[in-house]
């Protein structure tokens, strides 16, 4: 196990470590509610050409919850504070969702501190009114359901997350390893390990309602690559349209067939996207 803990900004950041030291380091900043165990199926290839650093944001995972409301700066902050513990000056990042929101504030605080960035279906800001409510009622009632029921809450979870034809795999054999990685059963374990609760849930939503970058896309300059997915029920695919019209450096790669969660559905084709983009000179 390369889990480590380091204190950062006040409280306890619960992070690991994978691939050789002498390599150059990739960050990879997981969504809402989630953890950094959801990069599985990154992991194993990613970490053949980086130093992947995977971490739990505060309120989430192993990392400390604070009974305090933050803001999307303060999760920039956190990371920047993990670059320094880690003695790493530069980083790649890769984001997925609030991840590549979280990366987004980063780029902006923090521009010198980046090389390249992968953002996968993520969104400049709150599309319409209202939305962060609905939104932050669904989250509350997902957590009183995996008191009961995680096994139901995880097909909740596929019907936003996995496009049509990678949910009747998932279901005619919850057992198999898809990509030689992970199950349907590896999935269940990790809603029910370490949730969010209550009080982490209005945390981050507070730290979402501070979210708007679509003015600023401009400032980030960075080479970027955007990897979408035709069928995102979440995060529209014409969201990361958007945002690539506005960076002057990004390129939009989008995945057919392929919902929310296509970093895990479609791994191989997703982990070569991005090393192939991290490695170009």
């Amino acid at each position: 196990m390369n889990e480590f803990f380091a204190n950062i900004n006040g409280i306890k950041i619960c992070y690991e470590l994978h691939g050789k030291k002498e390599n150059f380091p990739l960050i990879c900043v997981h969504g809402f509610g989630g953890k950094k165990e959801t990069w599985i199926a990154q992991i194993p290839m990613l970490s053949k050409h980086f130093q992947v650093i995977i971490f739990d944001q505060r309120s989430a995972g192993k990392s400390d919850r604070p009974d305090e409301p933050f803001t999307m700066e303060t999760l920039a902050d956190d990371i920047a504070g993990l670059m320094d513990y880690l003695h790493i000056s530069k980083a790649h990042f890769l984001g997925f969702s609030l991840g590549g929101m979280i990366i987004q504030n980063f780029a902006l605080k923090y521009p010198t501190r980046i090389e390249k960035i992968v953002l996968i279906n993520t969104s400049p800001g709150i599309p319409r009114k209202g939305g962060i409510e609905l939104f932050r009622k669904n989250q509350l009632e997902r957590i009183e359901v995996i008191k009961k029921d995680p096994e139901q809450v995880l097909w909740n979870d596929i019907k936003r997350g996995f496009h049509v034809s990678f949910r009747k795999k998932m279901k005619a054999d919850p057992k198999m390893k898809f990509h030689g990685i992970w199950s349907v059963e590896d999935l269940i374990n990790y809603i029910k390990t370490n949730p969010s609760t209550e009080k982490d849930v209005e945390n981050q939503i507070h730290a979402l309602k501070s979210h708007d970058t679509w003015k600023h896309l401009h400032e980030i300059t960075h080479e970027t690559l955007l990897i979408g997915a035709s069928h995102d029920k979440l995060t529209p695919l014409s969201v990361m349209e958007q945002i690539h019209e506005k960076l002057p450096n990004g390129k939009l790669h989008v995945i057919q067939k392929a919902g929310h969660e296509v970093h895990r559905s479609r791994a191989p084709e997703v982990n070569e996207l991005i090393i192939k983009f991290l490695l170009k000179r």
